[in-house]
């Protein structure tokens, strides 16, 4: 059974080779909003999983975003929070307009009590992979983690997030240290508990593992923002 302690740090993206591999030192450089202006910061953490281009400092959509995650087990709605995380959705989007997220597998999920969801958005399918630069916290110490919520992963260190996210399909027991920026349908809630039914690997240290039933993300397509 996973303990509270390990739950806590479940989310920290793990890298399978080397802890270079994930940025170790994102945390050394502070990724946070500016100074209150509405303005992001993003800075660069090493080398991209893929060539991407980090956001505009400008927020593209403040309010909500619906989007579609489509995968070969089914195609996942979501709805992205502008509101409460403008600099996360921000990334999200600038990611998926620049074809980050296609053809990438979901390398981690955990189905247990207390802990259950799919981890993707690392093309290197490891863990360990990100966009080449950090995205701020946007937490409030309120956060929690029912079921379909959608939240960023990071290192474990502060304002370490990249491009990797988790979906929730079972109410999951967190500390609030992963930003909330959206949500997923329920439709979606059911297709990841099949998938989650079928198991994993057990290879991921801090829980779960390779999905037993392969995840793969075709496209992130999204709707104008607002």
């Amino acid at each position: 059974m996973l303990t509270r302690t390990t739950l806590v740090a479940s989310l920290a993206l793990v890298p399978a080779l080397a802890l270079s591999a994930c940025g170790s030192d994102s945390g050394d450089q502070a990724a946070s909003p500016s100074d209150g202006s509405g303005t992001c910061s993003y800075p660069s953490s090493g080398p991209a999983a893929r060539p991407v281009k980090a956001p505009a400092a400008e927020p593209t959509a403040t309010g909500e975003v619906a989007a579609t995650i489509k995968t070969n087990v089914g195609n996942l709605a979501i709805t992205l929070d502008g509101k409460a995380a403008p600099c996360t959705v921000n990334s999200f989007l600038s990611l998926a307009a620049q074809d980050f997220f296609d053809d990438t597998p979901c390398p981690r999920i955990a189905d247990g009590p207390g802990f259950a969801m799919l981890q993707c958005g690392d093309p290197t399918g490891t863990t360990g992979g990100g966009p080449g630069y950090t995205v701020p916290d946007e937490v409030t110490g309120d956060e929690a983690y029912p079921a379909g919520t959608l939240a960023m992963a990071n290192t474990g260190a502060p304002n370490s997030g990249g491009s990797q996210f988790f979906l929730v399909f079972g109410d999951t027991q967190l500390n609030p240290d992963y930003t909330v920026f959206g949500h997923l349908a329920p439709a979606g809630i059911k297709i990841l508990k099949a998938v989650g039914a079928k198991g994993d690997d057990g290879s991921n240290r801090a829980g779960g593992g390779h999905p037993n039933q392969p995840v793969t993300i075709k496209d992130v397509a999204v709707s104008a923002a607002k």
